[in-house]
């Protein structure tokens, strides 16, 4: 089960945040004062070891801060989910560079996991060219992070099965180029930036793969894969922005007449039955998601591992709670009418956030293919599982 102090932390922060988020619409990244708040309870480091200082939280911690703090304004449960995993790397780093880039205690970490870069090895350095899109929170980051093609001798290294070798390299935030890309609909207070480096020196110390090798600490989070857990702050997020506008459709309902129509929004009975079925898919959704987590944990407690049916479970239960979540949403939407269409109505920037968070590439369509292929015993790459 989730522990209670950090969630309750996020219940609070979630208050700030919703009184913030039009300034963080404006301004296309969260406020300094909501940054701070969630420094203050750690919640970037919840994924860090415990061994040099971090969080180390559960699984389900992790998932219910993003849920909770995506009621407040959905742009703080989005960077948590984003950055916050980003401390995974720490726990595949010599002990020595996880302690430099996340052991102070206000250490802010983002980056982009794909491998839009490359690193030419250079004796004990790489050198760094790349440009990656999609840096959420990269204004309030110390240290950001780049997936990498590593190249030796001209070419890429290759992997067995015909993969090249991917690291994640990690470099200081005033090394990096920001470059303002972030105009967009959705999960505008994101400041999902582009970044870009060029030639730029990064020790190997401070580069790793969590794909090919394995976690250096022992504790049951880093059994779970790290694209897995992405995959399910996402959803956590997701559900958040659901159950937050649910509840604007209740609070809109009683208060509405439709035009046309001498009954309250509440009276109507496609209203009833339309808000109960958008409560039995969030609910049946999310219930299947800590579910899966919760079963995910209790294998990491017996073997030490989370085996492919259990990673792909979690995939599976996070893509569905996204879709679960976009499909509430999209029927408090519905039956707010013409109300929901104004920027004064909550309504319509849940709609527009929650479809942002479903084009995620870890959500997405393709999710249904791979846990599909595995069901039916295909041949499948399950290295980003």
């Amino acid at each position: 089960m989730p522990s209670s102090q950090p969630v309750d932390a996020a219940r609070t922060i979630a208050a700030l945040a919703r009184d913030r988020a039009a300034e963080g619409e404006r301004e296309r990244k969260l406020s300094r004062d909501v940054v701070e708040a969630m420094i203050d309870a750690g919640f970037f480091r919840l994924c860090v070891p415990a061994s040099v200082g971090g969080g180390e939280a559960p699984a389900a911690t992790l998932v219910e801060v993003c849920e909770e703090l995506a009621r407040g304004d959905s742009a703080a449960g989005w960077c948590i989910a984003v950055m916050a995993t980003a401390g995974m790397p720490a726990a595949y780093l010599p002990h020595d560079s996880a302690l430099e880039i996340y052991g102070d205690e206000r250490s802010v970490v983002g980056g982009v996991f794909a491998p839009r870069g490359r690193a030419v090895a250079d004796g004990d350095l790489y050198r760094v060219t790349g440009r990656w899109p999609f840096s959420s929170g990269v204004d309030h980051c110390t240290w950001v992070m780049g997936g990498c093609v590593v190249e030796e001798n001209g070419a890429p290294r290759m992997l067995d099965g015909g993969r090249p070798d991917v690291e994640l390299a990690i470099f200081p935030k005033e090394q990096v180029q920001v470059i303002d890309t972030w105009d967009v609909s959705g999960l505008k207070a994101t400041g999902s930036h582009d970044i870009a480096v060029e030639d730029l020196e990064v020790p190997r110390e401070r580069a790793t793969s969590v794909i090919t090798r394995e976690p250096v600490e022992p504790g049951l989070l880093y059994a779970f894969p790290p694209f897995g857990l992405l995959a399910l702050t996402i959803a956590g997020t997701a559900l958040g922005i659901a159950r937050a506008a649910i509840d604007d459709l209740l609070d809109l309902a009683g208060a509405k007449t439709p035009t046309g129509s001498s009954r309250t929004l509440a009276e109507r009975p496609v209203t009833q039955t339309r808000i109960a079925q958008a409560e039995a898919t969030f609910l049946s959704a999310r219930a299947f998601l800590y579910d899966a987590i919760a079963a995910a944990w209790q294998a990491a407690v017996e073997t030490g591992e989370v085996a492919v049916e259990g990673r792909a479970t979690l995939r599976l239960a996070a893509t569905h709670a996204t879709a679960a979540a976009a499909a509430a949403v999209d029927t408090a939407y519905d039956l707010g009418g013409g109300t929901a269409i104004y920027e004064t109505s909550p309504l319509q920037k849940r709609f527009r956030d929650v479809h942002a968070a479903t084009q995620h590439m870890l959500i997405g369509p393709t999710t249904w293919e791979l846990t599909g292929r595995l069901m039916l015993g295909l041949p499948t790459d399950i290295a980003q599982l």
